[in-house]
């Protein structure tokens, strides 16, 4: 089973995404809360695997829950809801170690796929909002250490490169003549010698560090 919280402080907005998230038979609701605060007790009692929260609540924010979200269960995804109105806080929670992203106005179709997909570790790569805002707010000119790009081997800076351009395991397979499996090792090793937590740390790092700009293209 799947099991999915959901942080929001509108009762009708965590309704809603219950009667979705309960449609599928393979899902299950770990808890609802009304703020950050409440989000951090939900996630050190049931530790759901994904944990949908809204942005902007009263009192903590979902923002500001973040760390303590994944302190109190380090396996938990966070999946922001966010409406493009609220972009300015997109990369701190990006930062903070947000996921992903959802519009608030998401179909059911589309919050189910983003849970599976985050589930699996590709959310980043399968939804376009995401793809769109990472490269809004952290594909901007700033002073950057690339010292940590020194560890990389030249095969896993391609890797890395790909991941942010947002192909998959299989694609960058493809594209570098290599097996998924290869991919997926290149890939456990570049988070671990830059100390980053998942793939969507790893493309905010190749924006930051200069590896790829928004619109550049994947290694050939």
């Amino acid at each position: 089973m799947i099991s999915v919280a959901i942080v929001d402080d509108q009762p009708l907005i965590r309704a809603g995404l219950r009667m979705v998230i309960e449609s599928q038979p393979d899902f299950e609701v770990a808890g609802e809360a009304g703020d950050g605060a409440a989000a951090i007790e939900v996630a050190r009692a049931h530790h759901p695997d994904v944990m949908l929260t809204d942005i902007r609540m009263p009192g903590t924010d979902g923002i500001r829950a973040i760390p303590g979200i994944l302190a109190a269960s380090s396996a938990t995804r966070v999946v922001m809801l966010t409406t493009f109105d609220l972009d300015e806080y997109v990369y701190a929670a990006l930062r903070a170690g947000a996921s992903a992203f959802l519009l608030k106005d998401a179909g059911p179709e589309q919050i189910i796929a983003a849970v599976r997909s985050v589930v699996a570790g590709d959310l980043l790569l399968a939804a376009a909002v995401t793809r769109r805002l990472i490269e809004q707010y952290v594909a901007r000119p700033q002073p950057a250490d690339d010292g940590p790009l020194r560890t990389l081997t030249d095969r896993e800076r391609d890797v890395l490169q790909a991941m942010a351009q947002g192909l998959s395991n299989v694609e960058i397979g493809a594209v570098l003549h290599v097996s998924e499996g290869t991919v997926k090792t290149h890939v456990s090793r570049i988070l671990y010698k830059l100390g980053l937590r998942d793939r969507v740390q790893a493309v905010i790092a190749a924006y930051e560090f200069g590896l790829v700009v928004a619109g550049g293209s994947p290694p050939r």
